[in-house]
């Protein structure tokens, strides 16, 4: 006797599809799975047992030989103990054979036959469609996200007895469908808003900027000057996320198991901020098996980093690959996993150790060797890296006691929108190029052509504060992106010098 059963496992943020196969033999009772299973799914045997006999089936008392096929990648997880229970009870003659062809099998079951929520079911439909399946069953409480992709059928089930009931026709189960257009009509309702933040109008523009052409940013300023407060404000005036942006984005949060059950989507730019304790694993992934760290749970979002010196340094060199490459591979010796990393950095710290070094009120208490000590613990290849470094001054009491409020992040958004439509039809015959901050040399050379008084003023400031080459494009990336905010085609004088600006840690600033 002899059952096939389709079910998928995931590896990075894609899927692949597994075969079941179970075979029965006329020897002395046990269970024997194959196939590279991981201590979860070898466990599976004593919960898909008790949970037949407790939803009032016969188990069959024979050797029971299940293979997971390929049998050369490494399965994981809870979720082959629905397609294992279903491939017993269909080489057993309890469930129709046509009944089980072209469609996925995904669960975790409880001893007494209900099935428990999943993760990463989303990139499992989104393989199974690709693949020709045209049908998954699976818990009612991870149906969400897998019914976002159209063209399945997505089928929520509370226990093996529905299951078995509805394969050979004795209930009938209406498929699980998520609109987008609803789903995206809700998109970037965020409770934070730019208007709330008093002052401050260079440093919300230098954001503004940042938001526009996708560039890292570092502020820099005294203790209760708003770094934090601008920071979680940021994601407000970014523009939405594109459905293939959601789709990538909500893959990595599904696969992690970190997705609530009642969001199909993720309809925002996600934002994330780890602690400065934080280990190089948990910032960029890691484990026995793999698993994405922060980076990508901030892909297509923000990562900030607060108290950016007080982050280990190792902790922060790790981020210098993902930030070049917008991935982070993890190679272990019997697998390479990829994890999308494309993430907007904003950093905040302090001047000095005691924080008030460029406070004009407050006297700084630091001398010139302990100043230097705290600015070398960012090395400069990681401060290269970030195209905008900005003064955060303390806020003026006048600032303060404003009744007027500022600039609404709706106000701000409109532009970055603008600017960013501009970027997206500029680079829309080029690859994995979405935003100023992602061209490579040959698109800076194309896009960012400078008149002469741009390239002597260039010149000066290149020589006089002797900055790096990577820094030279910064500037170029971060004047082309001031252009397209002020819709001017080509790069002038006055947006280079606001770039320049824009590079104060590169500048003797620092020193007494």
């Amino acid at each position: 006797m002899f059952s096939k059963i389709y079910s998928s496992s995931t590896f990075g943020i894609d899927a692949t599809i597994v075969e079941v196969e179970t075979h029965f033999e006329k020897q002395l009772p046990s269970i024997v799975i194959v196939g590279l299973p991981d201590s979860a799914v070898r466990e599976s045997k004593e919960r898909v047992t008790a949970a037949i006999k407790n939803s009032e089936f016969e188990f069959p008392l024979k050797k029971i030989t299940i293979n997971l096929a390929p049998a050369d990648i490494k399965k994981e997880g809870s979720s082959f103990d629905l397609p294992i229970a279903i491939g017993i009870l269909s080489a057993n003659g309890v469930i129709k054979k046509e009944a089980i062809e072209k469609t996925i099998f995904l669960g975790e079951l409880s001893l007494d036959g209900s099935l428990r929520k999943i993760k990463g079911t989303l990139p499992i439909a989104v393989e199974a469609k690709k693949v020709g399946f045209n049908k998954i069953i699976l818990p009612i409480n991870s149906v969400k996200e897998a019914s976002i992709v159209e063209g399945i059928d997505v089928f929520g089930v509370s226990n093996l007895k529905e299951v078995v009931q509805f394969l050979n026709d004795e209930i009938e189960l209406k498929p699980i469908e998520s609109k987008r257009e609803d789903i995206f009509s809700q998109v970037n309702r965020y409770n934070l808003d730019f208007s709330d933040v008093k002052g401050q109008e260079n440093v919300k523009r230098s954001l503004e900027i940042a938001a526009a052409g996708g560039h890292n940013i570092i502020m820099i300023g005294p203790p209760g000057s708003g770094k934090s407060m601008l920071a979680k404000r940021f994601p407000s005036i970014l523009p939405p996320l594109s459905f293939e942006e959601a789709i990538e984005t909500t893959k990595i949060h599904s696969i992690a198991g970190i997705l609530s059950s009642d969001i199909a989507l993720i309809t925002e730019r996600p934002f994330r901020s780890p602690h400065h304790t934080v280990s190089d694993a948990a910032l960029i992934g890691g484990g026995s098996f793999p698993r994405p760290g922060e980076v990508s749970f901030a892909h297509h979002g923000v990562l900030f980093l607060d108290e950016f010196p007080e982050f280990k340094k190792n902790v922060l060199e790790v981020m210098r690959q993902p930030m070049e490459d917008y991935k982070v591979t993890i190679s272990r010796s019997k697998m390479s996993l990829e994890f999308p990393a494309n993430f907007m950095l904003v950093a905040a710290m302090n001047p000095c150790p005691c924080g008030y070094f460029t406070d004009a009120t407050k006297e700084c208490t630091c001398n010139t060797g302990m100043i230097q000590k705290y600015m070398a613990k960012i090395s400069g290849p990681m401060l290269d890296r970030i195209d905008i470094h900005i003064e955060v001054p303390a806020v003026k009491y006048k600032d303060l006691s404003s009744t007027e409020s500022g600039e609404t992040s709706e106000e701000i958004r409109s532009r970055v929108v603008k600017a960013r439509k501009v970027q997206t039809n500029r680079f829309k015959e080029f690859q994995n190029i979405y935003s100023n901050a992602d061209m490579g040399t040959n698109e800076i050379r194309m896009f960012c052509k400078l008149d002469s008084a741009g390239t002597e003023l260039l010149k000066m400031a290149m020589t006089k504060l002797g900055l790096s080459a990577r820094a030279y494009d910064r500037i170029l990336k971060v004047s082309r992106t001031i252009a397209d905010i002020e819709g001017s085609e080509n790069i002038l004088a006055n947006h280079i010098s606001e770039a320049i600006q824009y590079r104060s840690l590169d500048r003797e600033l620092w020193m007494h």
